[in-house]
């Protein structure tokens, strides 16, 4: 495992116990012999990640042959317009593959990261290369989620394929994906958020039948992101982030974690209780570059799921309404 530094106080949960900052070593850690199986079962769905946002963030859709074959019926007009979609598909279908592998990882992830004997700090010390992993999820999801709002032909494309297989009532062979898979494809890509949406599904599961470790799920969640926030205040810290990809990454993820859970947690991430320093993190988020903090801070803005509750404090409110 990395370098680990623990410097300052670590505030817990409980009153007495006296903390410190934590310094996560993505840029080296290793996963021991003990993180290895989870490590490397969840690395071979990683590994697809950035294939896959290339493919959405890519994603040219088929709009002008659609408009063409909604206006012109003609033989060679409509085989035109459905050359054009069935490779959209068939990426679009990649995409979603790719959420139902992040499903199924995500609670074996969890299962090594909360609960046992560990407390949620002696985790984020002691399993780095796996919290690393969790890191790059959320990055993933938020990224994912980001491309996918600026590219409104993919629902488009997307609903033309099923009108045609529809009207046509195409067979197995010429359909491309079952009926039952395009139903499901569509609930997801129907979605503002369709990754989060996976996620956060995948993880309340997760709480469900973990009862016993819900508590822990959730303070290691926001543990990690208060980690992520001290990690960017903290010039000491912050310079050991020698690569500036890791420091988006750490911003990235102390967002995702917050926006987590806050769909995990019953009260969410804005009560004053929480284990999440909110007020912290958009302070740090409005201290940034526009092009950096604006996708981030729009994230809280609108994938929260507590925000505009009437209990939600108006400070908070006030300070991303800014």
């Amino acid at each position: 495992m990395g370098k680990l530094l623990s410097i300052l106080a670590y505030t817990s949960t409980h009153e007495n116990e006296k903390t410190s900052d934590i310094f996560l070593d993505f840029e080296n850690c290793v996963p021991s012999v003990s993180e290895k199986r989870v490590f490397e079962e969840v690395e071979h769905v990683l590994r697809q990640s950035d294939g896959i946002l290339e493919e959405i963030q890519c994603y040219k859709g088929a709009g002008k042959e659609i408009r063409e074959a909604i206006s012109n019926v003609s033989p060679e007009v409509q085989e035109k317009a459905w050359t054009a979609v069935v490779p959209l598909v068939e990426k679009l279908k990649r995409c979603f593959d790719h959420s139902i592998e992040l499903e199924r990882v995500v609670p074996i992830l969890l299962e090594e990261l909360v609960g046992g004997n560990r407390t949620p700090r002696q985790h984020l010390e002691e399993q780095q290369a796996l919290v690393k992993q969790l890191a790059e999820i959320l990055e993933f999801v938020l990224k994912f989620d980001e491309y996918k709002m600026k590219t409104p032909a993919i629902q488009n494309d997307f609903s033309y394929y099923r009108r045609v297989v529809s009207r046509q009532r195409l067979d197995a062979n010429n359909a491309v994906i079952p009926s039952d898979l395009a139903n499901r494809m569509s609930l997801f890509y129907a979605h503002a958020t369709p990754m989060l949406k996976v996620l956060s599904e995948a993880t309340s599961r997760f709480v469900e039948q973990h009862s016993s470790d819900t508590e822990n799920t959730t303070e290691t969640l926001g543990t990690m992101a208060k980690v992520c926030l001290r990690m960017l205040e903290n010039p000491n810290l912050l310079r050991q982030l020698t690569r500036e990809e890791t420091q988006l990454l750490v911003l990235r993820v102390m967002v995702g974690l917050v926006i987590l859970y806050d769909h995990v947690h019953p009260d969410g991430a804005f009560k004053k209780n929480s284990h999440v320093d909110v007020k912290g993190c958009v302070k740090l988020l409005q201290a940034q570059p526009p092009a950096k903090s604006e996708p981030l801070l729009n994230a809280l803005r609108y994938t929260t799921k507590h925000l505009n509750e009437e209990n939600t404090p108006k400070n908070i409110k006030n300070l991303l309404a800014a």
